[in-house]
């Protein structure tokens, strides 16, 4: 996050944003007018009555809302005390105020959406812009660069050994750095050879079975998620974060955005002959990946915050956003590379092996969806099954003791 990523003006009903920030892209319809997402309850809209709940165009700070007060005809308005929090488990049927909506008594307004810019043709200016934004972003995290922010908490980095988290890793030199993973896990070594290549302390969190199932239940709650992929992503997340809030660190540096952004899934690549896209070029293909975030973003804010940490996320930062939506194909993807125009960045700030390293998603490089897959199995829960994993995890988060649990 920049500077300005903590609650404003020591208001503790708006987050992300100064009030008079969110006002004018309120009446500007600006969607990207600075810093790393708002949302929350904003007083004195223009051209509105009463206060309104918001949510950025990319829904990166979450905020719910009591599902019966979204209703026009209900007693309670969504704004009132007690029907909205940022917190879902402070409500009794928390529901999310969707991405690029203004949420007022009268009902639910998009008022922010994703610009369509088209690919800059210009391909060295295209890369400068990205290099100038992601500069920009970066250097949010140097120290001093807090100024504006009141907590002086401590900043650690979330690394896997990949380009992004290298980036990020590479802006924050004096932050302690931590991977969680299964032993003998892609994710760890791949964490270990980069923090050696780049010459940074790694902390290695050890993910053990009981620590899986633990930070499952513990996810679950958090994000009111129980699907294994869901819960596979957030558990590393939430043991990493987890483990740097016991160190007494409360922000933690991630790379979350680079992959959406810059066209790092392979499904952008030929997208007219993968089924997963709609698109059938790569700027359309990963405009759809784009568009996924809100979502996925709800789900690992709730799991960061419930370990103790509040997230960094300087390349969700507007301005990279901009820069990343004007790239052209071949700045996206180029033959087997992709983020193209973010690894051309990261040349001189991280070693050659952090730059061009190929990294697994989180889920699969930490072992954790294949050591769920096998604590279902040990507890009776088959693969010949239906949805097998989905069983166990729904288990495990009713508190009931699978026979197989503690089995390592």
């Amino acid at each position: 996050m920049s500077p300005q990523d903590s609650p404003t003006d020591g208001d503790s009903t708006l987050r992300g944003l100064a009030a008079d920030r969110v006002r004018a892209a309120l009446r500007d319809g600006d969607p990207l007018p600075g810093g790393c997402g708002f949302a929350g309850l904003l007083a004195d809209p223009p051209d509105r009555e009463g206060p309104v709940l918001v949510r950025d165009v990319l829904g990166r700070q979450p905020v719910f809302v009591e599902r019966e007060a979204r209703d026009p005809e209900a007693d309670r308005r969504p704004t009132a005390p007690g029907a909205w929090d940022f917190d879902r488990g402070a409500l009794d049927d928390p529901e999310p105020v969707p991405a690029g909506v203004v949420v007022s008594a009268t009902g639910t307004e998009r008022v922010w959406r994703l610009p369509e810019p088209g690919a800059t043709t210009d391909r060295e200016a295209a890369l400068a812009a990205v290099e100038d934004a992601v500069s920009a972003a970066l250097g949010d995290l140097a120290p001093g660069a807090r100024a504006a922010e009141t907590d002086g908490g401590d900043l650690a980095v979330a690394f896997s050994g990949g380009v992004d988290s290298g980036l990020v890793a590479a802006a924050a030199p004096e932050a302690p750095c931590y991977v969680a993973g299964f032993e003998g896990s892609h994710d760890v070594s791949a964490a270990r050879a980069a923090a050696e290549a780049m010459g940074r302390d790694l902390r290695v969190v050890e993910i053990t079975h009981d620590d899986l199932t633990r930070a499952v239940r513990a996810v679950a709650a958090a994000t009111g998620r129980r699907n294994p992929m869901d819960v596979a992503i957030a558990v590393p997340l939430f043991l990493t974060a987890e483990a740097a809030a016991a160190d007494g660190v409360d922000r933690l540096a991630v790379g979350q955005g680079a992959d959406e952004l810059f066209g790092g899934y392979s499904k952008v690549v030929d997208p007219a002959e993968d089924p997963r896209v709609e698109a059938d070029t790569v700027r359309g293909a990963r405009t759809e990946t784009v568009r996924t975030l809100p979502d996925q973003l709800e789900r690992d804010v709730l799991a960061l915050r419930a370990a103790g940490v509040e997230p960094a996320t300087p390349l969700l930062d507007d301005r990279v956003v901009a820069a990343a939506l004007a790239l052209p194909d071949d700045l996206l993807v180029g033959g087997d590379e992709r983020k193209v125009a973010l690894r051309r960045v990261a040349a001189g700030r991280v070693p050659e092996s952090v730059r061009t390293a190929d990294k697994k998603a989180v889920q699969y490089g930490t072992y954790v969806s294949r050591e769920l897959d096998r604590l279902a199995r040990r507890a009776g829960y088959k693969r010949r099954m239906d949805d097998h994993v989905d069983k166990y995890v729904a288990a495990l988060c009713a508190e009931e003791k699978p026979a197989g649990e503690g089995r390592n």
